[in-house]
């Protein structure tokens, strides 16, 4: 029988990990009181620091600022591939403009 495998949400992780940042807990104190693995809150705390240094992560944001800056990347990729799109479709639409009228 396997295991499941547990999800967190990235409230509970920015929660967590801000226990070993803010609140001066050691990373096995943190892990025992919210009953989390050690690399799991590692990388949490890792990512934290990152984000609030000013990178973008490339998983799931944990702050909200972060959580902004990932669905505005996203809209202006999905703005760019449909302009893309479009350029492509005016291109052929005036190629076939230009065969009828030849």
């Amino acid at each position: 029988m396997t295991k499941k495998r547990r999800s967190f949400s990235p409230e509970f992780k920015r929660d967590t990990a801000s226990l070993v940042l803010d609140q001066n807990y050691s990373i096995p104190e943190a892990c025992r009181s919210v009953d989390v693995g050690e690399t799991a809150l590692r990388r949490w705390v890792d990512q934290l620091r990152a984000e609030r240094g000013g990178q973008t992560p490339t998983s799931k944001a944990l702050t909200s600022e972060q959580q902004k800056i990932q669905e505005l990347e996203a809209r202006i990729n999905r703005l760019e591939r449909e302009k893309a799109i479009l350029k492509k479709a005016t291109a052929l639409l005036m190629s076939d403009e230009l065969e009828r009228t030849r």
